[in-house]
């Protein structure tokens, strides 16, 4: 039976991983509000499509940080992608390169920054770091992805310390004793930092040490968490050219907004001066339309990636991004757009139920 949306392949994916591989995917902090209600929220959003326009030819190309993508769906950072398939990241890597997205590697991948960028050297690739308390070692990291060939920084700013998740402990971190971080030291070095002897993430970073971080890259900043206007103004104010709005898929702090509730605010507070993206829940074809009306640049998909590496590595995170761009493509013929310029919050309402 064939798989026709991002639901199927996490079927698919239960069936083949280990428990503790299974709720590492799918762990929560607490009650796992948050994780639910941002699938949830876009529930609550209705299309008002507009008819009788040609849609003979519709075009889902857009731009992110002056970068062409084929669609605005682009794969979000997560951890330790070995779990889920025998390459990691360099299946995930391949995928992203072959749909023509923007792939956002993590701190905490299983592979080396180096093998990642060999597997798909014309990939569009930006770095989500986690700040670390040893800044020497944030020196070295922000410089080695900025002379791979890496396009921007995110800074991941909702983790200071790790959220409670209930799972993790319930499996007493069994799977954390056999993960190995393998950029979190020089790349001249052949051994691999344990996971649980991995440094520190800071718990004291804040915007005055944003400064310093700009002073030594290029890479144009972009801040992944942010939820709230007063912090979207702060960070125009201290000049970073990008928010992904994220509640961290309710990994972190539970009973925060819905990434999708969060948007609208964190859109207007910025006016237009720099891009705004999303994460966290998008499931659908038309949830990629839905942010996009409330002014997201693009989406970034989590979960949904890992469903598909863990059910056939680089075919099933291609299988993932190709039904998610077919349904985008519906979706806008459906409501009457014919490029992703024409997407705007008059083809919206918010349900009343």
């Amino acid at each position: 039976m064939p798989l026709v949306c991002l639901k199927d392949f996490k079927a698919h994916a239960r069936e083949r991983l280990s428990k503790s591989s299974w709720d590492f995917i799918e762990g929560v902090a607490d009650e796992g509000i948050t994780r639910d209600e941002n699938i949830a929220a876009f529930k609550k959003i209705r299309l008002r499509p507009r008819y009788l326009r040609d849609v003979s030819e519709v075009d889902t190309r857009t731009t992110i940080q002056g970068e062409e993508i084929s669609a605005p769906i682009c794969i979000s950072p997560t951890a330790f992608h070995g779990i889920f398939w025998p390459d990691g990241e360099v299946s995930t890597a391949r995928a992203a390169q072959a749909a023509g997205i923007c792939y956002i590697t993590s701190t905490f991948a299983s592979c080396t920054l180096e093998d990642i960028v060999a597997s798909a050297p014309q990939g569009l690739r930006w770095f989500q770091l986690y700040v670390q308390s040893d800044w020497q070692l944030n020196k070295q990291l922000i410089q080695r992805v900025e002379s791979l060939g890496f396009k921007a920084l995110v800074i991941t700013v909702d983790a200071p310390i790790i959220g409670k998740r209930r799972e993790d402990i319930r499996n007493q971190f069994d799977l954390m004793k056999s993960l190995q971080l393998k950029n979190l030291r020089s790349p001249t070095e052949r051994n691999s930092v344990p996971c649980t002897q991995a440094p520190p993430i800071s718990a004291s970073f804040c915007w005055d040490n944003l400064s310093w971080i700009q002073s030594i890259t290029q890479l144009p900043i972009i801040l992944k968490g942010i939820l709230t206007k007063e912090d979207a103004e702060l960070a125009v104010e201290h000049n970073v050219h990008g928010i992904i709005v994220s509640n961290h898929g309710g990994r972190q702090l539970d009973e925060v907004p819905a990434s999708i509730d969060a948007l609208s605010e964190v859109v207007s507070a910025v006016k237009g001066k720099i891009e705004v993206y999303l994460d966290g829940g998008v499931r659908t074809g038309t949830d990629v339309l839905k942010a996009l009306a409330l002014g997201a640049k693009c989406i970034f998909l989590g979960r949904p990636i890992l469903w598909g590496l863990a059910y056939k590595g680089e075919d099933g995170v291609a299988e993932v991004l190709n039904i998610l761009k077919n349904e985008f493509h519906t979706s806008m013929s459906l409501i009457g757009c014919r490029s992703v310029a024409e997407i705007n919050r008059d083809l919206i309402q918010f349900s009343r139920l």
